[in-house]
């Protein structure tokens, strides 16, 4: 669960001259009230599983393989040390850790993009819900934050969207899942699916499924 600090946003006027054209209005109504800023409302940073423990008992469910990869990272950080961790190096944890909001997040929605905003290093994040396909180099130029292309859906038909439904893929390596050290496959052709939406009606709770 995450709790939304209220803040206040200043909008100012320019007159910019006859020559610029009006933009087109879009209904903002028809999208979910994700203004604001977003804080972790949970304690324990960022898990897998935020209900259980850290470590083992996390109960990820790896294959014996990166099982075996996870306890190499558990006994490097009881050593003080950072593992495959990349953020020691000040570099961005990637996704789905991004969406853990380990610092404050805005979500700033546009007919074309909702963009992820997260105050620390280069965590923001683009979903493009323009109807684009995925682009033939994707893999060729991977970064931390992949590659998002998203839909919004209207589940229950009154003509306003519930969700947005995103895909990522062309995910760079090192990467965690979280601050645990959970890997992923070394090869970086990790696909992760999210679902966005308010959990409630008030305006002090939000949810992300994976």
């Amino acid at each position: 669960m995450l709790d939304r600090i209220s803040f206040t946003a200043l909008a100012f006027a320019a007159a910019l001259g006859a020559s610029v054209s009006v933009s087109q209005a879009w209904d903002d109504t028809k999208y979910p009230d994700l203004k604001g800023q977003w804080v972790r409302g949970y304690p324990g940073g960022s898990r897998f599983d935020p209900s259980k423990g850290i470590g083992p008992r996390q109960e990820a469910p790896l294959t014996p393989e990166y099982q075996a990869v996870y306890r190499v990272q558990l006994g490097e950080q009881a050593k003080g040390k950072q593992g495959i961790d990349p953020t020691i190096r000040c570099i961005s944890p990637g996704m789905p850790r991004i969406m853990h909001a380990y610092s404050p997040m805005e979500i700033v929605v546009t007919p074309e993009t909702t963009h992820i905003l997260i105050e620390h290093i280069h965590d923001n994040r683009r979903i493009y819900t323009d109807g684009r396909d995925w682009p033939a180099d994707m893999y060729d130029d991977p970064q931390y934050a992949g590659y998002s292309i998203g839909k919004w859906i209207d589940e229950d038909g009154d003509g306003r969207y519930d969700a947005l439904v995103v895909e990522t893929r062309g995910l760079k390596n090192p990467r965690t899942y979280d601050a645990t050290g959970i890997p992923f496959h070394e090869d970086g052709r990790t696909i992760i699916k999210e679902r966005i939406y308010l959990r409630c009606t008030t305006k002090s709770q939000w949810s992300t499924m994976r």
